[in-house]
């Protein structure tokens, strides 16, 4: 639901919908028109006080207990605390009461902690110095008090307070460098320009006088759109605030294996209270079984069935495991920080590692099928290197041509939108464009550009600056070439191409054009189209990335039509993109073809070593890219995603022309089909098979996606989907932002529902990091968008590989066996309850303390599963670096399948029915004490009790794999601690207890040899069917992680190779 649209109709309907207005007037400085100028219309905006924080200190606990009580499992233990208050039930409201308050507190905590740090940093914002110019002098005033119409001061390298117009700058031409980094995450520089009107406004004094107002739209959250002339927008109105919205909740699927045991266990619960009921009344139903004549009850107390069946409910509700969810919080929580202490994947040259954004999905790095990735600054490094160009069909590489050509030069040199900024530094980094002199450097927010345009200077072309709207060159004669900058027809993804209007120093204009070969070939009219198109395909087979360069001269006539086109674009209020779209599609045709350009984007670090580990694990990778097919196809073969065995397919709109789409689909289906068959796993790891890898462009995509109006024809999606499930790899070229997004939607909602990661550096990944169940960014040159909006964020490419093989594969195993272990241990927990109900006539006698209901799960076997699931590594980590096939083994949430979860469920009703008969026939003994006392029901059940904490905790003791102190401390610790506490809480008398039933129990039954005897072969009785089930397994069908276990040598686990 969109939230800030719903905000905005009910302020038009609180407001009255005649009131609303689609615009807002801004009074520069507050300063109201002069009586009878205009009419003044006084609005109230909001301050500038930020807020990302969830609670208030009035609103937390209420808002915090209405959130944790929409999970199932509080709600559940909500209704059962409140049944035992309000019925005569056999526990007390202490045993669901007391678990309840634990999960709900610590809830409570973590996200109150989580929401404070949230608040300090609004504070941090909202309380920073801002300064303003009030009656000509200049004022500071903290952020949150900046209002609508002040006119702020920001000096250099300082952060803009709101959403601001540029009145003036301190340079000349009005113009200053601005990164939007912590809007949209692009940390390149962008060119901004101050209102024509205002830019010759420079002091204090002068910015006093003006008298001006401003007429804009109301706030909206798009970053890139804006209808009026300027912005100025405050507090949670500006554009970064309304892009505060919240992402879409992703949930891992060992999440949704937990909610669907969790039904399972409910039914048995309430299976297991119905039996009990309708047994107590057919138990009843027999006088010589029913209470003596002086406890008789009357007719009403018999037909109390209801509240019988409550009261069972009560007495067998810890079945389900409350504390299960706040341990899978904490273990998540402490265990992404192995990720963050990383030192493997700490990067040097950028001094990051890597980033947790959430933890929830940890688990979920283990079970990826499908890895799509962009190929730009993802898979390479996106650090641009002008390699040649071609003019006219020659190929130029370090000599310059004569002077017949070069206008190429000049065209490359003018159409960018390139600075020049004069300074030492840059971002800490002396760099400079003449060796040696730290005088100035280029700064673009496409690195591209400052390729091309550095290539250019090795070529004879140098381009200087902008200055007073002029672009200055020195050519290779040395001499000042200087060209009026009159119109900038900007870059963007659907045109693929940017023009700039120029007028030289002899008065002629020239309208120069770059942009991709399929954005400018079809504009040209004339020059070497032929020869240049034969070079732009040869070097995108080499995998460089190419431009093509067009140029047309402008008369002064059209020159004026060209500007009244534009004007009447960017003045309009409505459909200004659509305008300025249809006016750049006029302007720019009849080009004359210059030539081309050639620029290396080199592979990244071990790129082709991971991709090659994800295909040895089991994952199909696909390349997402907007660059032209020939391109991304060499850095596909580069990268390894193609190898040299590997069939191509193509489904392009080159192939759909010269064919049918349908026939296309169907030859291709055909195709793989025909060799498609079971492979064994040795098959499968050599390079010996044959398999096929898919090329798809954007416009075949949107057409095989595409509704067909015909019947026959709405069948492509599923055929499509059938040819990929059958490729090892697939590239997309000329993809858009939108259809990465698509695709990775369409394979998740394929039937096989594979769970899908996507990975992106750049702002047009974003969509698709947000659609996957796992999005990585990596911190790039593109900016910091994609890791903002990403689960995870990773220095480089590389890092994947240990981020899925290693911390992925450990996540999954440590948190699936403490699932499966918490329904063990509790159904070991409750069902002799359950047997114990057939010898107390069903009157719901409880079979344990109300302490031991209450610590069960707290305390005496919640920290050796937490520690395990942190610490657990089954294989060294070095191995599963080394044999990605071993990823296999867990793929598809192999261990949370649901034969495995009855195994444990049978498990624990073995070893209940172990514990509770054992200790029945061995009370059979009346000498069972050696003074002839006979045990009560207190006692038993403390034998029970004591048997069974025991062999949970040795049960995990024995699928322990790796052992270190702290496993020894917590183990044995946990087992002392339940002794200790087992005599002091009977070996005491307690004041604040009404009555102790449990005093000297335990040590009456420590006193009995017996009873040491007893707990000993229960214990090795109930342990010894798991081992001999395991033993078993690994000999006759050991999978390959059990075989690397089992085969000496391989180096001990290192516990911490992190920081």
């Amino acid at each position: 639901m969109d939230f800030s649209a719903l905000r905005n109709l009910i302020s038009r309907y609180c407001a009255g919908e005649e009131n609303w207005v689609d615009s807002r007037t801004v009074y520069i400085g507050h300063k109201e028109p002069p009586p009878g100028a205009e009419a003044y219309i006084p609005q109230r905006f909001p301050d500038n006080r930020i807020v990302s924080s969830k609670y208030t200190f009035w609103n937390f606990v209420p808002k915090n207990l209405f959130e944790q009580f929409r999970r199932i499992a509080n709600f559940y233990f909500l209704i059962i605390f409140l049944v035992q208050l309000i019925i005569d039930t056999p526990t007390s409201p202490i045993t669901s009461g007391l678990p309840l308050f634990f999960v709900i507190t610590v809830t409570a905590i973590k996200q109150g902690y989580e929401d404070w740090l949230r608040h300090k940093a609004d504070n941090s914002i909202n309380q920073c110095p801002v300064h303003i110019i009030q009656h000509g002098k200049v004022v500071r005033k903290q952020s949150r008090k900046l209002r609508v119409g002040d006119v702020v001061r920001v000096k250099e390298d300082e952060t803009f307070p709101c959403d601001l117009i540029l009145l003036s700058s301190s340079r000349d031409d009005g113009t200053c460098f601005v990164t939007t980094a912590s809007l949209d995450g692009e940390s390149s520089h962008k060119t901004y320009y101050a209102v024509q009107d205002t830019k010759a406004f420079n002091t204090e004094e002068e910015v006093d006088t003006l008298h001006a107002t401003i007429e804009c739209e109301q706030p909206q959250p798009d970053l890139y759109k804006f209808v009026g002339p300027v912005a100025i927008y405050t507090g949670m109105e500006t554009k970064m605030a309304l892009n505060y919205q919240s992402k879409s909740q992703k949930r891992s699927a060992v999440e949704k294996s937990m909610n669907a045991y969790l039904i399972v266990y409910l039914c048995i619960l309430i299976s297991k209270a119905l039996i009990n009921t309708v047994l107590k009344y057919v138990w009843q139903a027999d006088p010589n079984r029913d209470e003596p004549w002086y406890n008789e009850k009357t007719e009403t107390e018999r037909q109390r069935a209801f509240t019988d069946f409550l009261a069972f409910m009560v007495l067998f509700n810890y079945i389900i495991p409350v504390s299960m969810y706040v341990t899978v919080e904490m273990q998540k929580f402490l265990g992404s920080y192995f990720i963050t202490w990383d030192d493997e994947m700490f990067d040097e040259e950028l001094g990051e590692g890597a980033l947790v954004n959430t933890s929830d999905l940890n688990e979920e790095l283990g079970q990826v099928e499908y890895v799509f990735t962009d190929k730009t600054g993802t898979l390479t490094e996106n650090n641009m290197e002008f390699i040649e160009c071609c003019v006219d069909g020659h190929v130029v590489c370090g000599l310059l041509l004569d002077a017949s050509r070069e206008l190429f030069f000049r065209a490359l040199c003018l159409c960018h939108t390139v600075q020049v900024k004069e300074e030492e530094t840059v971002d800490g980094i002396k760099r400079g464009i003449h060796q040696g002199k730290a005088t100035s450097v280029y700064i673009s927010s496409s690195p591209d550009e400052v390729a091309l345009v550095e290539g250019m200077k090795r070529l004879g072309f140098t381009y200087l600056r902008l200055k007073d709207s002029h672009m200055e060159i020195q050519n290779r004669d040395d001499e000042i070439e200087r060209f009026e900058l009159l119109e900038v027809l900007n870059f963007d993804s659907v045109r693929r191409r940017m023009s700039v209007i120029v007028k030289s120093s002899t008065g002629e204009y020239y309208l120069f054009c770059k942009g991709a070969d399929s954005a400018v070939f079809p504009r040209v009219i004339s020059g070497k189209v032929e020869q240049v198109r034969a070079r732009v395909e040869h070097n995108a087979v080499e995998g460089l990335r190419t431009l093509c360069v067009a140029y047309k001269k402008l008369s002064p006539a059209e020159y004026e039509e060209v500007c009244h086109q534009l004007s009447s674009a960017k003045l309009a209020l409505q459909d200004r993109e659509k305008k300025l779209a249809e006016a750049y599609d006029s302007i720019e045709r009849d080009f004359i073809l210059l030539g081309a350009t050639a620029v290396e984007d080199r592979l990244q670090d071990k790129a082709a070593d991971t991709i090659e580990s994800l295909h040895k694990a089991g994952m199909k990778v696909w390349v997402l890219t907007g660059d032209k097919m020939e391109t991304a196809a060499a850095t596909c073969y580069a990268s390894k995603l193609f190898r040299r065995n590997t069939q191509i397919l193509e489904l392009t709109t080159k192939r759909t022309e010269e064919q049918n789409l349908h026939d296309v689909l169907f030859d291709l289906s055909r195709t793989v089909l025909r060799q498609h068959g079971s492979m064994t796993r040795e098959t499968l790891l050599s390079n010996e098979y044959h398999d096929y890898g898919l090329i798809i462009d954007g416009a075949t995509l949107s057409a095989v996606l595409k509704p067909s109006q015909e019947g026959s024809g709405g069948n492509y999606k599923e055929i499509f989907l059938e040819i990929c499930r059958n490729c090892s790899a697939v590239l997309c070229c000329r993809m858009a932002p939108l259809q990465k997004a698509q695709i990775v939607k369409l394979i998740k909602a394929s039937k096989e529902h594979p769970i899908t990661l996507a990975i992106g550096d750049g702002a047009n990944d974003v969509s698709m990091i947000l659609e996957a169940h796992v999005g990585i960014g990596i911190m790039g040159k593109e900016g910091r968008q994609a890791a903002r909006n990403s689960d995870y964020a990773i220095p480089k490419f590389k890092h994947l590989k240990k981020m899925l093989l290693v911390h992925g594969h450990y996540y999954y195993i440590r948190i699936s066996e403490l699932v499966q272990y918490f329904f063990y241990k509790n159904v070991c927990f409750i069902f002799p309850q359950f047997l114990y109900q057939f010898f107390c006539g069903f009157s719901q006698q409880p079979l344990y303390d109300t302490a031991y209901l209450t610590l069960y799960n707290i305390s005496f076997t919640s920290l050796p599963i937490l520690l395990y699931s942190l610490m657990e590594q089954h294989i060294n980590m070095d191995i599963l670096k080394r044999d990605p096939s071993l990823y296999r083994d867990i793929a598809k949430n192999s261990l949370l399948r649901w034969p495995i979860f009855i195994y444990w469920t049978f498990l624990g009703v073995f070893d209940a029915v172990v514990f509770f008969f054992g200790a029945f026939f061995l009370f059979d003994n009346t000498t069972f004490t050696s003074n002839g006392q006979m045990f009560g029901n207190w006692t038993f059940g403390t034998l029970v009790f004591t048997v069974l904490v025991f062999t949970v905790t040795l049960k995990l003791a024995l699928d322990t794999h790796y052992w270190t102190w702290i496993n020894h401390f917590v183990i044995w610790g946990s087992l002392l601690f339940y002794i200790i506490f087992s005599l002091l809480w009977g070996g005491i008398i307690w004041p604040f207890l009404n009555y102790q039933r449990m005093y000297y129990v335990f040590m009456q039954m420590l006193s009995s040899g017996p009873a040491w005897l007893s707990i000993i072969l229960l214990v090795v009785v109930s342990l010894l069917p798991d081992v001999v089930k395991k033993v078993l397994c690994r000999a006759l069908w050991p999978t390959t992680t059990e075989r690397i276990q089992v085969s000496p040598p391989w180096p001990l686990p290192q516990a911490f190779s992190w920081a």
